[in-house]
């Protein structure tokens, strides 16, 4: 029986797989099972992924996928989690990495709570900068109902940590559909599915491991590319506001989606500069476009608890003309 499954997504990561794979192999355990799926690279990585394959059998459970198409890191974990099996279930990206024997530290702390879901810290590596990245929640190794660490609306919290990889899963939140993240999505994938997480799953705790490093400014990463596929995080927070709008707490939990939506529109707004002159452009008139899609009285809530100048570039936005087809 597989106990753990961590699925790994590797898209055109030649450089750092090799990382990546040494810090799995420093984790192996015989029911273990990495999940390694190759999302279409066109680099080494399919390459390196094939010999870890028959180099890493001898410690764990390999399953290496392969797309034919690359559809991004959303539809990545989606397949890696198709073809998992183990109780429990974590998530890796492909050129990040891990410390020795993390993984059997975070499984026993889910199974000594006895959760749905166990979220932990991380550290974050930028360039040989490192820096210590905690859950926003100050209860530690306290079984709670997921969605009182939701609020306050004003304040960071466990849905603004949004990293799938910080933490551990168990096998039921898939069998509910808790687990699958929004096919396509290019960026923000992890904001419906931190949400819809703590909205519907029944219990989770936060565990003070640190095992998992994130590798940020990858100059490969959707992050540190101004291209239009920045923009799916309008596509994935309109889903954030519309299933939360859905909920049985919708008049307690949206003004918290919205305040986050709004923050996150005045941060790219605030860096248009890194964006292709035709992407700034449609980043100004779909983010208008969100702005009047969203509650107008929750809206006018959020932007007047925001700061002046957080307030006034959203509120000159809003009055921007726009167009039936990008308001659709």
């Amino acid at each position: 029986m597989v106990k753990l499954s961590v699925i790994v997504p590797f898209y055109n990561v030649q450089q750092y797989a090799p990382d990546t794979l040494r810090s799995l192999r420093a984790n192996a355990r015989a029911d273990f099972e990495f999940v390694l799926v190759d999302d279409c690279s066109r680099d080494g990585t399919p390459e390196i992924l094939a010999r870890a394959e028959r180099e890493l059998s001898d410690v764990a459970q390999i399953r290496l996928v392969r797309h034919e198409q690359n559809g991004g890191l959303a539809t990545a974990r989606n397949t890696g989690l198709d073809a998992s099996s183990g109780e429990y279930v974590t998530f890796l990206d492909g050129d990040d990495w891990l410390a020795p024997g993390y993984y059997e530290q975070l499984l026993a702390s889910i199974e000594d709570l006895g959760c749905d879901f166990v979220r932990v810290d991380h550290v974050q590596c930028t360039a040989r900068a490192r820096s210590v990245h905690r859950v926003p929640h100050g209860r530690r190794g306290v079984v709670m109902d997921p969605r009182a660490a939701i609020l306050p609306a004003d304040r960071s919290t466990s849905v603004d940590y949004a990293y799938a990889w910080a933490g551990i899963y168990h096998r039921r939140l898939a069998d509910k559909g808790l687990l699958h993240f929004t096919d396509g999505l290019r960026t923000a994938e992890d904001r419906p599915w931190i949400w819809k997480l703590h909205r519907e799953a029944e219990s989770f705790a936060v565990a003070s491991h640190l095992g998992v490093f994130y590798r940020r400014g990858v100059a490969s990463s959707l992050t540190q590319i101004g291209d239009v596929r920045q923009l799916d995080f309008i596509r994935a927070f309109d889903q954030v506001v519309r299933e939360t709008a859905q909920d049985r707490d919708a008049a307690q939990l949206l003004p918290k989606a919205v305040r986050t939506y709004c923050a996150i529109i005045s941060h790219h707004l605030g860096s248009i500069e890194r964006f292709e002159p035709a992407v700034a452009r449609k980043l100004r008139s779909m983010s208008a476009a969100a702005l009047k899609r969203m509650p107008q009285d929750v809206l006018n809530d959020a932007l007047d608890s925001m700061d002046i100048q957080r307030a006034s570039r959203l509120r000159r936005l809003r009055r921007r003309p726009v167009s039936t087809e990008v308001a659709a």
